[in-house]
């Protein structure tokens, strides 16, 4: 039993093919390999290009056509190609997945193809419900044209024609367009898929009698001087994408077979836009959407190229991302990073019109590049207490180089550190604050230092100590109406006078006072965890301007209540000037506040008026 068991677990198995639903393979090309029904257009030509590159590899002066002619819901495509066997049809066209690239001959051509002739004839099924190809072979002169039909329904017939039937070498495919597909196969719609696909390809390709292709490519052509070259790229970039550019960048990258140009928009792009690029795969368009082509810090130019080395996806619709497009990439970063050194050694004008529009990607790429942040500089903007400067021209007149983290922090402090003398940069934009940072590594002897809180305070004038004794009630009650916003009151003497009081605190102070509020509201599990992760951060501090004349009148008030309400005002205004956002309990003593000195205002019955 165990013995005949064994001898039947071991007995072979009859083999078995995979069955194919057609309709289901087109439904998947259409709906999931391929963005849009006209790649169909681009398989045909890389099929035609393909065939005429395999004929030339053994015939190198045989001619080179394809031509192209649509009219009534019908398109033929004729080409000069290598053709084919009645073989070479059962073997490739009856095959899904089987490449004509094979190594019969044609292996040293290899590199030289666009795609595969199996899988690209059947996205023709995406716009015709019938493909009838005719082909006459160059290899085996004398065997007869062979005819291809073939239905999306799976079913295909073959048969031999007589020899009047194509008397030269190459290949035909007619389409019949399917119901609601004859808009695909119009005259007007194909010449604008074959221009677009096909205006780089190195053989002559037309549609009736109107050429496709535009060679040489605008980035290689004669001009008679270089302002000539630069208004015809412009007029290619507007013509290409819909906008006149700042610059044109010439890429060149012979190592990697690419050659093209990238074109500098003429407005800011937000950095986590991705970009659009057009490649070319030896001259047939691949994508208009390559997003992986740059470094992320170019987004502020477009590019067209054309490349033979950089592999395309299945659909042949993206860039694969291998050791080849890592190499092409930093190669045409470093194309970028010439042409912007190069600005700024020779055309300071254009640089500065450039930045003006597109600091930000400068930005990102100098806080990766030290030697592209010594060269930029003198032209980076930044946003500082004496004006847009660059970090040179700053650095040149703040020894100590201060600098804040955030927007919000700058809005507090600059009013006044600019009146002390204080320089501060506000790195509270993006990149800002790296650079600030690296600046020293660049530039020996900059000091450069966070301003904070402490630092702000420590630049303003203390009061006379009798003066401050002498209001020591007022301070009090002011501090009394804040400690429940976890704010202290300082009084200081400082310039411009017209700001009475100035709201100051740091991150720490903003984490502890956030830590604080959590507390109050958890229950007593993660009060009690909250409770001790309880910091020594410094408190936010509301300091008020003793040289300022309201203060001075408010500092004379005796009533702790009505001190409490102009106090709370004074915080209220001090965060409405930093453009701080505001928590609800802020709106709430703003409010508070506001209703207070209303009553106090208009309250001067019952012998209370004496209160103002």
């Amino acid at each position: 039993m165990d013995s005949q068991t064994s001898q039947s677990s071991q007995a072979p198995q009859s083999p078995h093919t995979f069955q194919v639903d057609l309709r289901g393979l087109v439904d998947l090309l259409s709906h999931h390999l391929y963005s849009s029904p006209k790649v169909y257009l681009r398989e045909l030509l890389q099929n035609a290009v393909d065939a005429i590159t395999a004929r030339r590899a053994e015939q190198p002066g045989a001619p080179a056509t394809v031509r192209l002619y649509a009219e009534d819901g019908a398109l033929r495509v004729e080409d000069s190609g290598i053709g084919l066997t009645e073989a070479d049809v059962h073997s490739l066209l009856a095959t899904i997945g089987r490449s004509s690239k094979r190594a019969d001959g044609l292996e040293s051509a290899r590199s030289e193809f666009l795609g595969q002739f199996g899988i690209g004839l059947l996205a023709c099924f995406v716009v015709a419900e019938r493909i009838r190809v005719v082909s006459r072979s160059a290899r085996t002169p004398d065997a007869p044209p062979v005819e291809w039909t073939a239905s999306d329904d799976g079913s295909y017939t073959v048969r031999t024609l007589g020899q009047d039937a194509r008397t030269e070498p190459g290949t035909t495919v007619h389409l019949v367009a399917r119901p609601g597909a004859a808009d695909w196969l119009a005259r007007g719609r194909v010449l604008a898929l074959a221009r677009d696909f096909g205006s780089l390809l190195p053989y002559d390709v037309r549609v009736g009698e109107e050429a496709v292709t535009a060679l040489p490519a605008p980035w290689d052509r004669a001009h008679p001087s270089p302002t000539a070259r630069r208004v015809a790229l412009a007029r290619h970039c507007h013509d290409l994408f819909g906008f006149t550019p700042l610059d044109s960048i010439d890429l060149d990258v012979p190592l990697a077979g690419v050659r093209g140009v990238a074109y500098v928009l003429p407005s800011a792009v937000s950095p986590a836009q991705r970009a659009g690029h057009r490649v070319h795969l030896k001259g047939m368009l691949l994508t208009e959407r390559a997003e992986q082509l740059l470094p992320d810090w170019a987004f502020f130019v477009r590019c067209v190229l054309d490349t033979d080395s950089l592999r395309p996806t299945a659909s042949r619709e993206s860039l694969y991302e291998d050791e080849t497009l890592v190499a092409v990439r930093e190669a045409l970063g470093e194309r970028i990073r010439s042409w912007l050194t190069g600005l700024a050694a020779g055309d300071p004008e254009r640089l500065a019109a450039f930045l003006s529009v597109h600091h930000l990607g400068v930005k990102s790429l100098a806080r990766h590049d030290a030697e592209m942040l010594r060269t930029m500089l003198p032209w980076l903007p930044f946003e500082t207490t004496d004006g847009r400067l660059s970090l040179e021209e700053f650095a040149q007149r703040h020894p100590m180089v201060h600098f804040t983290r955030t927007v919000e922090e700058y809005r507090q402090v600059a009013p006044i550190a600019s009146a002390q003398g204080v320089g501060v940069i506000n790195g509270g934009y993006t990149y800002d604050s790296e650079l600030v940072e690296a600046l020293p590594s660049v530039r020996p002897g900059t000091v450069v230092a966070e301003l904070d809180a402490d630092t702000v305070t420590a630049h303003l004038d203390a009061v006379d100590p009798a003066e401050e004794l002498a209001l020591t009630g007022f301070l009090s009650a002011a501090r009394a109406a804040l400690d429940p916003l976890g704010c202290d009151v300082v009084l200081r003497a400082f310039h411009p006078l017209s700001v009475p009081a100035l709201h100051l605190d740091d991150r720490a102070a903003r984490h502890e006072q956030a830590r604080a509020e959590a507390e109050e509201q958890a229950d007593d599990l993660w009060a009690g965890i909250l409770g001790s992760l309880r910091g020594s951060a410094p408190r936010a501090r509301l300091v008020l301007n003793h040289l300022n004349p309201l203060i001075r009148r408010i500092g004379s008030l005796k009533d702790p209540e009505l001190i409490g309400t102009a106090t709370e005002s004074l915080y209220g205004q001090a965060l409405l000037m930093a453009q701080r956002p505001l928590r609800p309990a802020d709106s709430a003593l703003l409010n508070r506040a506001f209703i207070g000195l209303l009553e106090w205002a208009t309250h001067t019955e019952s012998g209370e008026d004496g209160r103002r």
